[in-house]
């Protein structure tokens, strides 16, 4: 898919830890189940969850509120922990929690619906599935990265390509998630069936079964012969190649050009409430984006367990993760097939462009998950891309920030090349 254009935009409204020591087999087991009924509690248990915090009032709304950030061990992460590291919220006059660590998704989804949390970085389908299926009044505010995924199968496998999964079982982190649905489009690309079944379950030789599992006990169950790979973020599919003798089958940004996979959001009623608030929010956001974008390595090195600690990987596997991409082995390998394309292992333009959302509400209604999804049938996606995404502040920081907008500065200076 090309890369959107930014002549397409809406008009504003308004002016883990994995070390060399591999997690024991009864543990990467014991992760597996505990996620296993986090990802059963996204579809029934946390649609329980999905009301306005008990707390939550338009009194409370009116305060300035302190920022309160949670965030998954992950780049996707990335620009929400350098606005913070870098002091960008401070300089907004934000009063600022140092950001919390969480180890799953589902976790996460609660913290943010129970009010824990203010503003968190999530999986792009999943505030299509908490607005649409639960009626929870989640906003989408900016793009936290593109690409920044990949599939890692094990390195002595006999796994090329797409077609070689069938009769294996691939782990991806969450059933709504972009790393799902960009599975299953290769998989039926490929003339493969994706399944849900248990693992030990009779297989066929075309289908791939899918399961859960936690990003930071992928590597571990990967290393010992548990699962055959995994599509997930960084730093995880660094340290699959790095500490669990991996090898990188595709990149996801090689698959769907510069696609979205973490957004930045936040809650509509405190949104609203709180609209000078929010501006500096998600200026410093920016801000920390385009940092992040002009120094990856540095960046890499300062979230890392070398640097600050906001993530429990060594600096050698954030490094890879962020910075290891455009090589004569992944082009040797198809890990990366278009290098055309000149994207990079991971990208930070916040810019949440329309066409991105439009497709997603699209790949979701082919997208086999576990639970109810039939709040997605007649789901329209233009409405989708209207109604979840409020551009108004992200506008007003790119206005101030203009080069902050990766993609859309690259797209004008090919515009003024030619």
């Amino acid at each position: 898919m090309a890369e959107e254009d930014p002549s397409e935009r809406p008009q504003s409204q308004s002016g883990c830890g994995c070390s060399r020591v591999l997690t024991p087999d009864y543990e990467v087991r014991a992760g597996r189940r505990r996620f296993m009924l986090d990802g059963l509690a996204a579809m029934g248990g946390l649609a329980a969850a999905m009301t306005l915090p008990a707390g939550f009032s338009p009194a409370r709304a009116e305060a300035e509120p302190t920022l309160r950030i949670g965030y998954l061990p992950i780049t996707d992460a990335t620009s929400l922990l350098t606005a913070y590291a870098m002091g960008y919220y401070e300089d907004e006059g934000v009063q600022a929690e140092k950001p919390e660590l969480i180890r799953s998704w589902s976790s996460l989804v609660e913290g943010f619906a129970r009010d824990r949390f203010n503003l968190v970085h999530l999986l792009k389908p999943i505030p299509v599935w908490m607005r649409y299926n639960n009626d929870f009044p989640v906003k989408i505010m900016a793009w936290a990265h593109v690409n920044g995924s990949g599939l890692v199968v094990g390195g002595r496998s006999d796994i090329e390509s797409f077609a070689d999964l069938g009769g294996t079982q691939i782990a991806v982190p969450y059933w709504y998630s972009v790393h799902n649905t960009l599975l299953q489009m290769a998989l039926r690309k490929a003339g493969l069936e994706p399944v849900i079944q248990a693992q030990d379950a009779s297989l066929g030789p075309q289908q791939v079964n899918l399961l859960i599992l936690p990003p930071p006990e992928m590597p571990a169950s990967l290393a010992a012969g548990q699962i055959d790979g995994y599509i997930v973020a960084e730093p995880f599919n660094a340290a699959g190649e790095l500490l669990a003798g991996g090898r990188l089958l595709r990149f996801t940004g090689d698959m769907w050009e510069n696609h979205p996979c973490c957004v930045v959001c936040m809650h509509e009623h405190q949104v609203n409430a709180n609209p000078q608030w929010t501006q500096r929010v998600i200026n410093a956001v920016v801000r920390g984006a385009q940092y992040a974008q002009n120094h990856k390595a540095e960046v890499a090195e300062m979230l890392s367990r070398d640097g600050e600690g906001y993530l429990p990987m060594p600096a050698e596997v954030v490094r890879r993760a962020m910075t290891h991409y455009d090589t004569p082995e992944y082009r040797e390998t198809g890990a990366v097939q278009h290098p055309d394309w000149a994207t990079g292992r991971i990208d930070f333009s916040p810019y949440p462009y329309p066409s991105a959302t439009r497709r997603l509400v699209r790949e979701m209604n082919q997208t086999l998950v576990e639970g109810d999804r039939t709040f997605l049938n007649g789901l329209d996606p233009e409405f989708v891309a209207d109604d979840l995404v409020d551009y108004r502040f992200i506008d007003e920081a790119l206005r101030r920030y203009p080069e902050a907008d990766y993609l859309g500065s690259r797209k004008r200076r090919e515009r003024l090349a030619l």
